[in-house]
């Protein structure tokens, strides 16, 4: 697979430029360009690829945002972003709905791991990172993904079944895959290989069972589902293994994002 500049994912325009402008200051807040960096997944995997690079000699130790942020230069950052790609037009899917999406995982997936004590930065990066691979799709066969999304939206609950069948693989599988060629540490990488199936893995990654709850959470909350579905729908094996039930997840729906500290 060619590394992720080479495939030329789309990025948000709106944080590129925000991130441009604060960048060009002669005091760049770096909380802010923590927050701009942490809302669009494409943006952060290459803040990851480039901290994780084996000539900085931190390759696969890096794997949260501001740890990324706080070890590379301005110039460096600002190099990063005067390639990075903006949207313009369709890709095969919809990239508002995308990175809300995204986001909305990311943060479901910090609050989690904090009530397991948990390290929140990297499973913020895991939850905005895991739906990358769709983004491979969307650009590299457009006509087949959209296909594809005519058929099920990428955050139906049934995704995941017609992934396997389309791809032969999930797209956190497929993140996963790019996060390895970017020298990425391997418990974010084990996380997103076994997103949709933490227990059936060889070793049990907590990080993969509380993926794996956040997005049952944000997708059928984009579903629109029913109560009595959510109660059949729910991942009980996963909850017990992390001892979290399903009103525990549920609860979290209540935290103000917009509120929250540095990702």
């Amino acid at each position: 697979m060619d590394s992720v500049e080479a495939l030329a994912l789309p990025c948000m325009p709106r944080a590129v430029a925000l991130l441009m402008s604060e960048l060009l200051s002669d005091t760049p807040n770096l909380r802010r360009v923590n927050q701009l960096f942490a809302s669009d997944p494409v943006l952060a995997l290459r803040l990851l690829e480039l901290a994780n690079a084996p000539a900085l000699r931190m390759s696969g130790l890096i794997g949260g945002l501001p740890q990324a942020i706080a070890m590379l230069g301005t110039r460096q950052l600002r190099s990063l972003l005067r390639s990075a790609r903006v949207s313009g037009g369709s890709v095969g899917l919809n990239l508002p709905q995308f990175w809300r999406c995204s986001q909305e995982t990311a943060r479901l997936s910090r609050v989690l791991a904090s009530l397991l004590r948990l390290d929140g930065s990297t499973a913020y990066a895991v939850g905005l990172l895991h739906g990358v691979g769709q983004l491979v799709w969307a650009v590299s066969q457009p006509e087949r993904a959209l296909a594809l999304e005519s058929e099920v939206a990428i955050w139906d609950p049934r995704r995941p079944h017609w992934e396997g069948k389309t791809w032969g693989c999930h797209a956190s599988s497929l993140s996963a895959t790019l996060l390895r060629q970017a020298h990425a540490p391997a418990l974010l990488i084990d996380s997103l290989r076994g997103a949709e199936e933490p227990l059936a893995q060889t070793v049990m990654e907590p990080l993969a069972c509380v993926l794996h709850l956040a997005l049952w959470r944000v997708r059928t909350q984009a579903a629109g589902w029913s109560a009595r579905q959510l109660a059949v729908s729910f991942p009980s094996e996963v909850g017990v293994a992390l001892g979290l039930d399903m009103d525990v997840v549920l609860q979290q729906d209540s935290i103000d994002w917009n509120a929250q500290g540095e990702h």
